[in-house]
């Protein structure tokens, strides 16, 4: 079957499985234009229409948006009931986030994404500002695959302080304050690793940890923009970006939570 990211290319009649779950599109006959009619089972989905002039997107038409790939055109359109509740109340969680005077906003890039150390930390105010901007050196590899992302190689990591060396820096920037990241269960836990070894000592780690009251952006986030998973049963995972610096992501998490507020 043709791609459907080449929608000229579709036929009148076809069926694509989208997150385990078969979806039939079908062209009104009365018409030639790149317009489907979605259907799960028996059930009608809406209709989207492929447009091509602004660069292709997919729009929903019952919900006047537009999205860049079918799938996640067909996802808005098995949004749940609570879908409108949901979204306004991350609306009004981000409004509070924004105007909190306590705010911090952390990113941390690590060596890899199993058993990571931290290679740099960023963090900012509620505004933007850099309060903490730090290469480190892991005392570890780097993966090729992460430092293609981020640029940290193993040459600029060795002549960078380690972990151990800004704690002093970190701590009082940290502690008392809402600390907001997004995937905050990766950045707490690469957080946690680092102070393991720095106290050697498990608990201590952890109370570090919870003299920041930590909030993650992630659901709140996959809830506003309401892409719903047929498989998982719930809002699909979202990406916030592609910038792998950390001060950028801090600032691209605000920026974000500024549109949805």
């Amino acid at each position: 079957m043709p791609s459907p990211d080449r929608p000229l290319h579709l036929d009148h009649l076809f069926t694509r499985t989208i997150d385990t779950r078969a979806v039939q599109f079908v062209r009104p006959g009365d018409t030639d234009r790149p317009t489907w009619a979605a259907y799960e089972d028996t059930r009608y989905l809406g209709t989207v229409h492929a447009q091509l002039d602004a660069g292709q997107h997919w729009h929903v038409q019952s919900l006047r948006e537009n999205h860049r790939h079918l799938d996640d055109a067909v996802r808005a359109l098995r949004r749940p009931a609570s879908w409108r509740a949901d979204h306004e109340r991350v609306r009004w969680w981000a409004r509070s986030i924004l105007t909190d005077p306590h705010l911090v906003v952390l990113d941390v890039q690590t060596t890899s994404l199993t058993d990571p150390w931290a290679v740099q930390i960023g963090l900012t105010d509620r505004h933007g500002n850099v309060l903490f901007d730090q290469r480190l050196n892991p005392l570890a590899g780097i993966t090729p695959a992460a430092a293609a992302l981020h640029g940290v190689t193993h040459q600029l990591a060795a002549t960078a302080p380690p972990f151990a060396a800004v704690v002093p820096s970190l701590t009082p920037l940290l502690h008392g304050r809402r600390c907001l990241t997004y995937n905050a269960a990766f950045d707490r836990g690469v957080l946690e690793r680092e102070l393991h070894r720095y106290f050697r000592s498990a608990p201590q780690a952890r109370a570090w940890l919870r003299r920041s009251a930590w909030v993650d952006a992630m659901r709140p986030y996959a809830a506003w923009r309401g892409l719903w998973s047929a498989r998982r049963n719930s809002y699909r995972y979202q990406r916030l970006g592609s910038s792998y610096e950390a001060v950028t992501n801090c600032r691209l998490l605000l920026s974000t939570l500024e549109q949805i507020s």
